[in-house]
């Protein structure tokens, strides 16, 4: 037997706004002598439909057991014109009446049905227009150099400044761990053979506290290596972006090689950005912040090519415990394996007792078996993998920097040949790794002995066959791809 129900629903509380028990108060009054259902949502978002009553409400009604639907404002029940056009078909699908109190309509007439979706288009065109106002708002701290809201990034605290227009603006402050931020850019790009990784575990290994108190990994040590935030702008900083295409709407005099950056949009080659400069001062001096981003970019075109590790299965092992990679230790010939989940996040407590040298002969075993039963037959033809797209993209990189000084005079020589300097350097090194993909794919397979291959080459085909390796205690499982 159909009912009528009331629906009521609060983000949050606030002084001029109507309780829940209020809402259901003037529903039931609107009701008069009818028995309503109460189905009530508090501390939700009217954009989020997963609202615990609102989805049993949706329930009931598609079950036929409501008749007459009272909500307080509109809005209570749906903030989406698009969700609202699907809810109402819901309701007439299954003969339910919809009644607004406060707006004084309800869809039992067409008048009132017609009010309805006029309430609707005009609620959605005043969200439309508030959230315009705060990214415009957004925008105009951006080209005042403020700190446009947020979290502060990690060596840095929130405070405030007066800018040159006299007012009182956002800005970052250094804190007690800026020093830290400028050690992580010095071991990283001034010394070649430190890693992400090894410099992650480091830090974890001196006990340095970490963002947010959390541990250091990779991903913690990227984002704050990446980060424009922290470098002191100059000219060759501008010319870097303006070399990836970024939408840089600083002055050229801003760049003063003291300041920070604030990027908007995506990090990287993308050219999606928007760069500016920050009333806060930066840390990191501008040649070592640029030979960090070389080395972060010279690391993701290229990748990993095996060099310096201890074993050719590195990167494919994995703790069956936790997830996380294993890495291999070595001390004189004697190798073993590590759980970085246990020594580099302080997670897992796996001790693994697998030998690598049997490991490898066990899968070096099954490779040889795998590699004979290919057909004898040469190899598909040689595609390009990308780096000709690459290469393209450093030739525009490098007409972009040309057409910036064509348009402005006061660049100078000696800045452009900087930066073409670094971009020949890129493409020198894509070149290389290039020709050596090329090589590895000319190889016919019937012609592979995978026990006289190098290193490098064995770890490669490796990753051909191999998925990943799960170790636990002393046994380990291989997951093939074949």
């Amino acid at each position: 037997m159909k009912c009528a129900a009331a629906y009521a629903r609060q983000s949050v509380e606030k002084k001029n706004s109507v309780s829940i028990s209020g809402q259901l108060d003037l529903c039931c009054r609107a009701a008069g002598e009818q028995e309503l259902k109460i189905y009530q949502d508090a501390g939700y978002s009217g954009k989020n439909t997963e609202r615990p009553d609102f989805q049993r409400l949706l329930k009931d009604i598609r079950a036929d057991r409501i008749s007459t639907l009272y909500v307080y404002r509109l809005d209570r029940f749906s903030r989406s014109v698009a969700d609202f056009g699907q809810l109402w078909e819901i309701l007439r699908k299954h003969h339910v009446e919809f009644v607004s109190v406060s707006e004084n309509f309800d869809t039992s007439t067409p008048m009132g049905r017609a009010m309805l979706h006029i309430i609707m288009v005009f609620a959605q065109l005043e969200r439309e227009t508030t959230a315009e106002r705060v990214r415009d708002n957004y925008y105009r701290r951006l080209s005042l150099g403020a700190w446009p809201g947020g979290p502060a990034p990690y060596g840095f605290t929130v405070g405030r400044a007066r800018n040159g227009e006299g007012q009182v603006v956002p800005t970052l402050l250094p804190n007690e761990k800026a020093d830290i931020v400028l050690r992580i850019y010095q071991m990283y790009g001034e010394n070649g053979d430190v890693s992400l990784r090894s410099l992650a575990k480091t830090l974890m290994e001196e006990g340095t506290p970490g963002p947010g108190g959390k541990h250091w990994d990779n991903c913690s040590i990227s984002r704050i290596l990446h980060n424009p935030t922290y470098v002191m702008a100059d000219e060759q900083v501008r010319l870097h972006y303006l070399g990836h295409g970024g939408n840089v709407v600083s002055p050229q005099e801003a760049f003063d090689g003291g300041h920070g950056l604030l990027l908007v949009g995506k990090n990287g080659g993308s050219g999606d950005n928007t760069v500016s400069v920050l009333n806060s001062v930066g840390l990191v001096p501008a040649d070592l912040w640029l030979r960090c981003q070389e080395k972060l970019a010279r690391n993701r075109q290229i990748g990993n090519t095996g060099r310096g590790t201890h074993s050719w299965l590195s990167g494919l092992m994995k703790c069956a415990k936790c997830g996380y990679s294993l890495n291999v230790a070595a001390q004189g010939d004697k190798r073993w394996l590590l759980c970085s989940g246990r020594y580099n996040r302080r997670c897992c407590d796996a001790v693994i007792g697998v030998k690598v040298a049997e490991l490898e002969a066990g899968v070096e075993e099954e490779i040889t078996k795998l590699l004979a039963e290919c057909p004898d037959e040469a190899a598909e033809p040689v595609e390009d993998d990308g780096y000709a797209k690459r290469l393209e993209e450093l030739e525009r990189r490098a007409d972009r920097l040309l057409d910036a000084f064509a348009e402005n005079g006061d660049m100078s020589n000696a800045c452009l040949h900087r930066a073409l300097g670094r971009l020949e350097e890129e493409r020198q090194a894509l070149l290389e790794a290039q020709k050596r993909e090329m090589g590895r794919k000319q190889v016919q397979r019937q012609k592979l002995a995978f026990s006289e291959l190098s290193f490098c080459e064995k770890k490669m085909v490796a990753a051909q066959f191999v998925e990943r390796i799960e170790a636990e205690g002393d046994s380990a499982e291989v997951r093939w791809r074949v």
